[in-house]
């Protein structure tokens, strides 16, 4: 907190500021830092007892009404730091990224967010639904377990159940295996693999729920028990090599499963199919004669560097264009969508994050908008339907974008 030089470079860059949301990053660390200087200072002055609870009032009702809340009694969650402005945070990760101190705002945010869960059971309505579906049938829209395979029922690919010896467990997530939009990806890549000559299987029924967006929402009880049911389920398999078709679920299993006993190596889709066009196993021959942008998904780019994979396999399809915007990279803006803001509806700010991100493709004027999230997907569909465009643009992933321009042979 007193490392903080206050040059608002965090909040230059936050989607939620520019969209004049609640949450300043600057001023938050700001009012954190204020607010433990004068707590300390009275502690050390022996005005409080250091309890965190409330002091004693001062007699009388109209001093009571008038007198001001000592700093000992204020409560960070509340007073310094609103819950509007925690649960305006997407944890993006653009204020850590631009700030010239390493200051970790998004880190803050999720603790303060997790005693809120965890101890007050404060949070937002909407996802009261979202814990209990999760808590019951291990995904968002509480669609029964047993539903989770059948995306994949027609498509050349077997569960590890029916054969664990494969190279690669294709971990799809609950978007590719639920929702309609993410399973066209998840179709998509399996078609790519398989052409490919790619040996890989799927755990059908027995994948589970990743729990990322649990932890960021701040339910760290039931992220862990997640972690631990799949990191046991594929370990049972004697899995080496996972390929995700998430940027939240990649990082989830690449930087914090290692810590529930994960020994994998983790690939998002992107960067498997970047190498197999490479190796010449994929050979995009179609002309796609179409301005394509590319969005930084935050947790594929800006969370692990993940930047000119998919712009290699946008560069490799005959005719294809490819755009950048302002924001792209490590500076690329958010959809809106991370840290359960999936989840939860915007009703704060002036504009809706995806939105703003939205306005920032059409400046490229795109005839394809490529993504490699599927939270990315539904935000700017969502985007595009709110000005009437989505006839004219088309939201589409990488791997979609690549098996438009392959001659399927098997």
């Amino acid at each position: 907190l007193y490392a903080c030089t206050e040059c608002g470079r965090c909040a230059e860059n936050c989607p939620a500021t520019l969209t004049e949301k609640p949450l300043n990053p600057k001023y938050v660390i700001h009012h954190m830092k204020e607010h433990l200087k004068k707590k300390g200072e009275l502690l050390l002055e022996n005005k409080g007892n250091g309890s965190g609870e409330e002091s004693v009032e001062p007699q009388g009702s109209d001093e009571i009404e008038s007198a001001p809340k000592s700093e000992l009694d204020k409560a960070l969650i509340g007073d310094v730091v609103s819950k509007d402005t925690l649960w305006s945070c997407t944890t993006c990760g653009n204020c850590m990224e631009n700030c010239p101190v390493f200051i970790e705002h998004v880190h803050k945010f999720v603790d303060m967010r997790r005693y809120l869960v965890l101890t007050e059971s404060d949070f937002p309505a909407e996802v009261a639904t979202v814990f209990r579906n999760w808590e019951t049938n291990s995904n968002p829209w509480g669609i029964g377990f047993s539903q989770r395979g059948d995306w994949a029922e027609d498509l050349p690919v077997k569960t590890l159940s029916e054969d664990s010896n494969v190279e690669y467990l294709l971990y799809v997530g609950c978007a590719g295996s639920f929702d309609d939009r993410g399973q066209k990806v998840a179709r998509a890549v399996v078609k790519l693999l398989h052409e490919a000559g790619v040996s890989f299987g799927i755990l059908g029924v027995e994948e589970k729920c990743c729990g990322e967006t649990a932890r960021r929402i701040g339910n760290e009880y039931l992220f862990q028990m997640m972690a631990a049911d799949l990191v046991e389920t594929i370990n049972g398999y004697g899995v080496k090599k996972i390929i995700v078709t998430c940027p939240h679920g990649y990082n989830c299993l690449k930087n914090e499963y290692p810590q529930f006993g994960s020994e994998w190596k983790v690939y998002h889709h992107t960067e498997v199919l970047d190498k197999l066009v490479r190796d010449g196993m994929l050979t995009p021959t179609k002309y796609i004669t179409q301005n394509i942008v590319f969005h930084d998904s935050c947790y594929l780019g800006r969370y692990n560097e993940v930047y000119e994979q998919p712009r290699n396999v946008i560069k490799a399809i005959p005719g294809a264009i490819l755009s950048e915007m302002d924001r792209h990279r490590h500076k690329s803006f958010c959809c809106g969508a991370g840290g359960g803001r999936m989840w939860m509806e915007e009703t704060l700010g002036k504009k809706k994050i995806n939105d703003e991100r939205t306005e920032q493709a059409l400046r490229c004027n795109p005839d394809i908008i490529g993504v490699a999230c599927p939270f990315c997907t539904t935000m700017f569909e969502d985007g595009l339907k709110a000005k009437d465009l989505e006839e004219n643009i088309k939201v589409y992933d990488i791997a979609e974008i690549l098996a438009m321009s392959i001659e399927f042979k098997k």
